[in-house]
């Protein structure tokens, strides 16, 4: 039985392309239906490829990962990016607000995949102790401190992340806080949105990587 789920959509650079989107239509048990460029639906099982050169890695409920251009991707249901090389060169990713107004954006922290919330209030990228373990941080060795939250004071470690990524826009040694406590998303704060040129435009938000 396939079960349909809101349509999740990423811009992806291919070879010999500008752009291409890749967009999760339903999933099947070991397959996830796929539409490449606004083709037509085709259901692609695990370990296949399209002949735009998109891979199905694996299929966890509402997320699919897939590769394409040899670069691993998570398409989450309901999360909408596009993401691109602008013609100036700089990349650039394009985040759409869910129905609260929150922007949410799939990406990486040293290679490792996590959900970001665009936090500006956040001053910088900030993790749970969990995830932080998870992705590889040693985050005991960070410079302890305290933070103001919404519960009142946490400890947190200062440290610094060798990459973040936000869809297509890659940044290196980035500043980061890690958090005693578990969080349910990670906050993309200010030491990686400072480096952007943002453009907020209602439900949408640009985010194009200025250096």
């Amino acid at each position: 039985m396939c079960h349909f789920r809101a349509l999740a959509i990423v811009c992806l650079s291919f070879p010999a392309l500008v752009a291409a989107e890749v967009g999760v239509a339903g999933v099947f048990p070991g397959k996830a239906l796929l539409v490449v460029d606004g083709g037509a639906p085709q259901a692609v099982a695990i370990g296949t490829t399209t002949p735009e050169g998109v891979k199905v890695l694996a299929i966890d409920g509402e997320v699919v990962t897939l590769r394409v251009s040899g670069e691993k991707r998570t398409l989450r249901v309901g999360q909408h990016v596009v993401s691109q090389k602008t013609q100036d060169g700089r990349q650039e990713t394009t985040l759409a607000a869910d129905s609260r107004g929150h922007f949410y954006a799939g990406g990486s922290v040293n290679g490792r995949s996590v959900r970001f919330l665009v936090d500006t209030g956040a001053t910088m990228v900030s993790l749970g102790a969990g995830d932080a373990s998870r992705v590889g941080i040693d985050w005991g060795k960070g410079q302890p401190g305290l933070s103001q939250t919404a519960n009142g004071q946490a400890r947190v470690w200062k440290v610094r992340f060798d990459t973040v990524r936000v869809g297509e826009v890659t940044l290196h040694g980035v500043d980061g806080l890690v958090h005693e406590g578990d969080m349910p998303v990670a906050l993309l704060g200010m030491s990686f949105l400072s480096r952007m040129e943002i453009r907020n435009e209602g439900s949408h938000m640009t985010l194009k990587k200025r250096f």
